[in-house]
């Protein structure tokens, strides 16, 4: 992968990480984890962007490092930013995932294609000898 092709992703957990149980945490959606690491393993910046903040903030950041993933920054553009009412909230990032998105959440193998242009690998059907 190329410097210019690396992303930087901002991601939402209640809802799209994880199944919306706020303030729990709810299940892992499926291949959430799988596929956000290999998008860090791609080269991609991945920021937790989410709604929470405070006690529940840390329970995710934790419960995301309890699953292998560590983000480049949570609720900030870089890891030093520091958020104060002088600036707007809104951060820096190529891509946002979330399960607001117009026509919701996508499966996130459906996310993993979309971000590399990966076609799936489907096992090759053998033909029957009346197939043609």
């Amino acid at each position: 992968m190329n410097f210019q092709d690396r992303l930087i992703i901002a991601i939402d957990f209640d809802g799209t990480i994880v199944e919306d149980a706020y303030p729990k945490i709810g299940k892992t959606r499926i291949f959430a984890f799988e596929t956000l690491k290999r998008l860090q393993e791609d080269g991609h910046r991945l920021i937790l962007w989410t709604y929470r903040s405070g006690i529940k903030l840390t329970e995710a950041v934790d419960f995301c490092k309890e699953n292998g993933i560590e983000f480049y920054a949570v609720n900030a553009s870089f890891p030093e930013e520091r958020f104060d009412y002088s600036r707007s909230r809104k951060i820096n990032a190529d891509l946002f995932i979330d399960d607001r998105n117009i026509g919701g959440i996508l499966g996130w193998g459906e996310i993993y294609q979309m971000i590399t242009n990966e076609k799936p690998k489907l096992p090759k059907q053998n033909k029957k000898w009346w197939q043609f």
